[in-house]
């Protein structure tokens, strides 16, 4: 086995290619013994694709489902696994970035999936306002439901394409929390004009080690282009995302 994501009642994972359909059943099989919370067991056959992050499976044993049911930070989320990208590998930086928020700050989540971000930080803090922007409609259906599940009142899960929804906002937040998809298209020219003066943007980029100070100067060059003066804080690693290559977090202060 090269790889596996244990999704609450679901489990997915990755062989090498010289693996055969007998071997992976069997190591399914064996899988779902060892692991007694688990009930489906399904083999990842691509990678996540697409502005919706959609993933392609094959069941291989057990109950034949694709809805999760997973906990994380004292919070539940249901969500479909191929349909609504999900990593569980972000759970620590999602606690950090809920232990980053300070008491009544209004926060906006660009890219919220089924809303994991949005609902750890709502949880977890004393935040104000969480708004959490996704342009799936299933996933934002789920993020709802989420919401709903872990009883909060102060998420609001808006359903659309960031590039029409935060240019048709009024209002302006205390922090952005930019969980963005690997694009090419960084969306900091959106990003900008929704934060408050002395905001806080968390900004995620995918980068090789060696390349990380472009970065930075991308960041730079998009606040001049915004006529923003901003502060970058901290540059991180916040998981790797495959051979040499990590997905980075630059925490920025817009200081106009």
């Amino acid at each position: 086995m090269k790889g596996q994501d244990i999704l609450g009642n679901i489990a997915i994972l990755k062989f090498e290619r010289k693996t055969t359909q007998k071997e992976k059943k069997k190591e399914a099989l064996a899988f779902l013994k060892k692991n007694k919370s688990v009930r489906t067991v399904l083999e990842k056959t691509n990678k996540f694709s697409g502005r919706l992050r959609t993933l392609k499976t094959k069941f291989l044993a057990g109950e034949k489902n694709l809805e999760a049911l997973y906990n994380e930070n004292g919070c539940a989320f249901r969500f479909n696994v191929e349909s609504c990208y999900f990593s569980s590998r972000l759970a620590a930086e999602r606690a950090k970035i809920a232990g980053m928020v300070k008491k009544g700050e209004d926060v906006l989540v660009m890219f919220g999936g089924v809303a994991p971000f949005a609902i750890v930080i709502a949880k977890h803090s004393k935040a104000g306002r969480v708004v959490s922007v996704e342009l799936g409609k299933e996933c934002s259906k789920y993020a709802l439901v989420n919401a709903k599940r872990n009883k909060l009142s102060n998420v609001e899960i808006i359903q659309g394409d960031v590039r029409r929804r935060l240019p048709k906002m009024r209002e302006r937040f205390d922090r952005i929390v930019m969980a963005r998809p690997n694009l090419e298209d960084n969306f900091l020219d959106v990003a900008f004009p929704r934060v408050k003066k002395n905001g806080i943007i968390h900004y995620y980029g995918f980068y090789l080690e060696d390349d990380v100070g472009r970065m930075r100067e991308m960041i730079l060059n998009e606040a001049e282009k915004a006529k923003k003066k901003i502060k970058i804080l901290k540059i991180e690693r916040a998981g790797d995302i495959g051979t040499y290559k990590f997905r980075y977090r630059a925490d920025l202060k817009v200081l106009n």
